[in-house]
């Protein structure tokens, strides 16, 4: 008897969990009730870790995502399509990083606001961009590896 009450117990901790996710996945992504989003583009050297549907985010908030990657046959650098809330002026000398979460974690475009009194508008590219830093690339930096 003591065994099925124990099952029952791990079965609707169980079932509690997937009720939680499953909220936590039908909420709302950052996007505007009612509002729209306006496209935006970006060079990078490099966009290792990047990915259609990654994460845009302005202080911490996810406020877009990404929407295409390709390469510039001139500059052989990649142009990345992304969109944010409409909603929001951003100045057009804000700049775009590529940022990572983490060890293990994966990584997400991080906005970060200028001063201009301009603001960037839908099919503007952004001019001030930094790509990621691998981890390797930082290791050697500060001579752990050689």
């Amino acid at each position: 008897m003591s065994n099925s009450v124990a099952e029952a117990a791990i079965g609707a901790v169980v079932l509690a969990a997937a009720v939680t996710f499953a909220f936590h996945a039908a909420q709302p992504s950052g996007a505007v009730p009612g509002g729209g989003t306006k496209q935006l583009f970006a060079r990078f050297p490099s966009v290792e870790g990047i990915a259609v549907g990654t994460e845009v985010r302005l202080a911490g908030i996810r406020i877009g995502s990404v929407t295409g990657l390709d390469l510039d046959p001139a500059s052989f650098n990649a142009r990345a399509a992304f969109t944010v809330r409409s909603d929001l002026d951003l100045p057009e000398d804000t700049e775009v990083k590529i940022e990572s979460e983490g060890l293990l974690g994966g990584s997400f475009l991080e906005l970060t606001p200028g001063r201009s009194e301009f603001t960037l508008q839908s099919g503007d590219e952004i001019l001030d961009t930094r790509g990621a830093e691998s981890l390797f690339e930082l290791l050697m930096r500060y001579g752990v590896v050689r």
